[in-house]
Parts: C-alpha cells; sequence; structure tokens
C-alpha cells in the first residue's frame, strides 16, 4: 500500500510540472471581454493582460481564462497601483500554490522512505496548504493596500510638481503633462503616461481620460488636475491654481499621515500598560491569595 501512495504522490508532481510547462508553451490569447474593455479605456493595457504575453505570465494568463471567477476589484485596483499585470498575479498564485503542495508531499515522501508512514496526511495537508497557497497574495495585497496608497499619493503629488514646473518654464498644459509623465517609471507615472498616448493616438485632449483614470485608481486629485490643466483652454493661468491646489493636497496628505500615526502611538500605548498590569499582579497575587487562604 505504501508503494501505491508513492506512486500517485509521483503522478501528481509529473502531472503538475507536465501542466506548468504545457503552460509556458501554449500562446496565450486575450479574453474577448477583457480586449473590449481595454479599447474602450476601462482597464490599462498593462493590468487587463490584453497585450501578449511571455515568459512566466504565460501560466498565469493560461489560469486566468480559466478562473471560475474574476480578480475582486479592490484587487485589481491595488494591481494597477503596483504596476503588475493580471497575468503575473496568477502566476504569483500559482507558484504559491504549488509551494504549498509540494512542501508537505517532500517531507511525506521522506518520512515513507525513512519510517514507512502512510502519505495520506502529508497529503491532506498538501492539498489545504495548495488552497492557501493559492489566496495567499490576495492576503498580501489585502494587508498592504494602504501603504500602497500613500505611495500613489506620494507619486501623484510629485508628478503634480513636476507638472507645475514644466508650466513655469511656459509649456503648454498637454506638453507639460507628458514631460512629467515620461521622468519616472514608478506605477502611477506610468499610469499616466499610457493614458496620455492612449489620448495622443486618438488625437483627442487627455483631460477626460486623466478624470477617467483617476476615478479608476482611486486618486481624485488626479481628476482635480485635470479640471485645473483644462482651463488652459480658455487661456487661464494654471501655474498659481496648480500651487495652491498642490499645496492643499499637501495638507491633506500630511493631516491623514499624522491621524494614522496617533493611532499607531495609541496601539503602542495600550501594550506599554500591559506590561505595568503584569508587574503589577505580581505584587498583589500573593497578599490576596493569603487573604483568601485565612
Amino acid at each position: 500500500m505504501s508503494g501505491l501512495w508513492v506512486a500517485m504522490a509521483s503522478g501528481v508532481l509529473l502531472a503538475a510540472g507536465l501542466w506548468a510547462l504545457s503552460g509556458y508553451f501554449v500562446p496565450a490569447h486575450p479574453r474577448l471581454a477583457d480586449a473590449l474593455r481595454v479599447l474602450d479605456g476601462r482597464v490599462d493595457p498593462v493590468v487587463g493582460a490584453a497585450a501578449p504575453v511571455a515568459g512566466p505570465d504565460r501560466v498565469g494568463a493560461w489560469v486566468r481564462r480559466r478562473a471560475p471567477r474574476a480578480v475582486d476589484q479592490k484587487v485589481t485596483h491595488q494591481l494597477q497601483l503596483r504596476g503588475i499585470g493580471l497575468d503575473r498575479f496568477y502566476s504569483y498564485k500559482v507558484l504559491a500554490a504549488l509551494a504549498g503542495f509540494a512542501l508537505p508531499t517532500v517531507a511525506g515522501a521522506v518520512l515513507l522512505l525513512v519510517s514507512g508512514e502512510s502519505l495520506m496526511v502529508p497529503m491532506l495537508v498538501a492539498v489545504l496548504l495548495g488552497v492557501i497557497g493559492f489566496f495567499l497574495p490576495d492576503i498580501v495585497i489585502g494587508r498592504q493596500a494602504r501603504s500602497v496608497s500613500a505611495d500613489a499619493t506620494e507619486a501623484l503629488l510629485t508628478f503634480i510638481d513636476l507638472v507645475t514646473l514644466e508650466r513655469l518654464a511656459n509649456s503648454s498644459a498637454t506638453q507639460s503633462l507628458h514631460a512629467a509623465a515620461g521622468v519616472s517609471e514608478q506605477a502611477v507615472f506610468v499610469a499616466i503616461r499610457n493614458s496620455l498616448q492612449r489620448s495622443r493616438l486618438e488625437q483627442r485632449a487627455p483631460f477626460t481620460d486623466l478624470k477617467q483614470l483617476g476615478e479608476q485608481l482611486e486618486l481624485p486629485a488626479l481628476s482635480d488636475i485635470a479640471d485645473v490643466m483644462k482651463l488652459d483652454d480658455s487661456g487661464a493661468s494654471l501655474s498659481d491654481a496648480l500651487r495652491a491646489r498642490v499645496k492643499e493636497l499637501r495638507d491633506a496628505h500630511l493631516t491623514k499621515a499624522k491621524i494614522e500615526a496617533a493611532a499607531v502611538s495609541e496601539r503602542m500605548t495600550f501594550l506599554m500598560v500591559v506590561p505595568s498590569l503584569i508587574f503589577g499582579l505580581i505584587f498583589l497575587v500573593p497578599p490576596l491569595l493569603r487573604l483568601l487562604s485565612t
């Protein structure tokens, strides 16, 4: 019976390896719904994975097309802020699932060879860890969502500063946006640059696309800046308006950071009180026990 379990485990590992290898070489085709959403401008091409994929992302693309449900909108938003495509995200999920499944299987095989133990428990643990590993990237992204959003806000404020400098150099609104977006490879800059490039290819003003991108990324400041830059068509002076808006956004961001820091300080204060309570109980428990014993 033990030999049968070894054969079954070897067959499962071999099938998983062949499946992953086939996913690497099979050409990936975008789903029609994703392609239409990209063409409509509702999803960034990098995140929507409408572009051809290569390398390990082929495995993720194959799993994504056959997944029973789509990725949550919040996860998609966080992926775009990180500059990670859906295919790469599913590749991480598959890798984590295979790692969770392989570790107990290898440990069970070693125990079988050393002590002759059954592989039933290791296989059950392997299946459980495989399922947990598949959803582990979602959990990690959810736990880091606040810090990623804060970094995106900082990047957007830097982008607005660069746009203001370009305007002070007598560049037009569109030229200022393109020049500022090409400075960095940070995910927010890349998303803005892709939106501007799409607007230029479609020969239309970029302000509407920037507002849609701000709503998609949940960055209201980007929508506000698009409204301010739109005033350039009426001949208004934008430098003062941009600097005033940047000051308001930085003050709001600083206030939010102070509130979060105060909350962390309160939690630390509570943790500092716990050792004092324990130390006080060390002195109070013996007299109380003596009173109860009399």
